[in-house]
């Protein structure tokens, strides 16, 4: 057996990362860009079989950055007075790199994080609230690839995650009142250790990571934060949002703050203060595991073994050069594991993960190279479940995300196993109505607003409905849907009549659908 290597992997073993003896087929090739990408084409499809898995991993990691969505935003006016207290044009861009970007494992590293460290235009308070979600997406993408403490120190002072979690303005204890508790809680419970002890392996036991106390005193290394102002002029521009936060001593508490078996002394300024906290969070035994089986969950499984998050955790404790926190050793160890890349494991019924709406429609997008000839991106707000996704990238109802990453549908055979399905959680008889309704109109209707798709390759495809669909299974699936379903759907295509560009077109719009709709396929294995 031969072992992928390059760069820093060269002194893992064949028990961590995944071996080969051949370069992977086309459905291997699209299984793997499933997990790590948001959608494929059959040209990077074919690019990944080609070259290896790591190969393919490591170009990723040194593909340039596109425009990011801050400056698109004010490349396009959105910085216009009109718009200073809404949240217009923030879908837009949000749209336009994660449909159609070169960079697509760094998209797919975005959306994760934004289900992690989530942060919602929904709850922004304060004018150009599309600059503050652009300038946080920005951060989430400078960082995708860095290491996890240098992300969690920009997202901390991020005016969009201050106004979010209510901590911009937090002012030091007066006259009995206390500061604002929400970041304290949620930096610990959600971004970094978790609510319970576990071990290396992601286990959890009984006892409880935190305690209120921890979450009060913790409140106090939040205060005095507030809008970098700076050589501005009312009214505040969009500028505002993209600043960092700064200190206003006079909202600053000064004395002393223990939690989590440390104390910050008093005296010790603001900055200072902030860092050894998050030291401490970053630094605390929960914090690999945590992260690593949310990471896992959103690429891979939504059951990781423990020794699969194990084996990632241990990829955030030490990229192999003593570094802690390394994203790109994280998503290294996550997408080439044995756990990941093993065909057997994979057929299992307890792995694979439900792909949320929004990789759906994605899958389709990227798939298909669906593009905006105006540049405008007007897919919009796909919130509704009845209408459209039930689910917009950016637009999450609560600062739990979607779905929690350990929700378990209660009266279903994965509760009798004991199995999160946390897209479950968003999933009833209305958003599934609405899925297949969207995504028909999004096939057969003409596109999305202004983004199309392009179905040139498929045309060539459609006098034939078994390459038809094959082709679809492919690109779309990752041949996930079997022989007997598709030799179900080909007589049903060949019911449509292909004399004619729109019967062959028809045809096509069928077999997308068909696909998009298929249980095989919603289930990402």
């Amino acid at each position: 057996m031969q072992l992928v290597r390059v760069g820093s992997l060269t002194d893992f073993t064949c028990a961590v990362y995944s071996c080969t003896t051949a370069a992977p087929t086309a459905t291997e090739a699209a299984r793997f860009l499933a997990q790590a990408t948001l959608g494929a084409n059959r040209a990077q499809v074919q690019a990944v079989q080609s070259s290896d898995y790591a190969t393919w991993i490591e170009a990723q990691f040194a593909a340039p950055r596109s425009q990011g969505h801050y400056d698109w935003l004010m490349a396009n006016g959105y910085s216009a007075e009109t718009f200073r207290d809404n949240a217009q044009g923030l879908d837009n861009t949000v749209w336009r790199k994660l449909v159609s970007h070169t960079d697509p494992l760094r998209q797919r590293m975005v959306l994760a994080l934004s289900e992690i460290l989530v942060v919602s235009a929904t709850g922004l308070q304060g004018p150009w609230a599309q600059f503050a979600a652009a300038n946080y997406l920005d951060i989430l993408e400078t960082n995708a690839f860095g290491n996890y403490r240098t992300l969690l120190g920009q997202v901390t002072l991020s005016t969009a995650m201050g106004n979010y979690l209510t901590f911009r303005g937090n002012r030091r204890s007066t006259n009995g009142s206390q500061p604002d508790e929400n970041y304290a809680r949620e930096v610990m419970q959600l971004f970094t250790i978790g609510l319970l002890q576990l071990d290396a392996n992601g286990v959890p036991s009984a006892a409880e990571t935190y305690t209120a106390n921890d979450v009060s005193q913790l409140a106090r290394v939040f205060t005095g934060w507030e809008y970098d102002i700076s050589g501005l002029t009312a009214p505040l521009p969009p500028e505002v949002q993209r600043r960092p936060m700064v200190q206003n001593a006079n909202a600053y508490e000064t004395g002393s703050k223990s939690f989590l078996g440390m104390t910050i002394p008093a005296g010790t300024s603001a900055m200072v203060g902030l860092n050894t906290a998050l030291d401490t969070l970053f630094n605390h035994p929960n914090t690999p595991p945590f992260i690593s089986r949310q990471l896992i969950q959103r690429l891979v499984t939504s059951n990781p073994s423990p020794a699969y998050v194990g084996r990632v955790a241990a990829a955030f404790t030490n990229n192999g050069s003593g570094v802690r926190g390394d994203l790109q050793a994280v998503l290294r160890a996550i997408l080439l594991d044995t756990e990941a890349r093993d065909a057997r494991t994979a057929a299992a019924p307890t792995f694979g993960k439900l792909r949320e709406p929004v990789v759906r429609f994605l899958n389709w997008a990227r798939g298909f190279n669906a593009s905006s000839p105006g540049g405008r991106w007007d897919i919009g707000d796909l919130s509704n479940a009845g209408t459209r996704l039930g689910q917009s990238p950016m637009r999450s109802p609560t600062v739990f995300n979607f779905f929690r990453p350990g929700y378990v549908p209660p009266g279903t055979d994965a509760a009798r196993l004991g199995l999160a399905v946390p897209e479950l959680q968003i999933t009833n008889e209305t958003s599934v109505a609405g899925y297949v309704n969207y995504m028909q109109r999004a096939v057969a209707g003409n596109g999305i607003g202004d983004v199309r798709a392009d179905y040139s390759s498929l045309l060539a495809l459609a006098s034939n409905p078994a390459a038809l669909l094959d082709e679809v299974n492919l690109v779309i699936a990752a041949g996930q849907v079997p022989a007997a379903t598709l030799s179900t759907l080909a007589t049903a295509l060949g019911t449509i009549a292909a004399t004619t560009d729109a019967g062959r077109l028809n045809r096509v719009h069928a077999a997308l659908v068909l696909v998009l709709a298929a249980p095989e396929y919603i289930v990402q294995k």
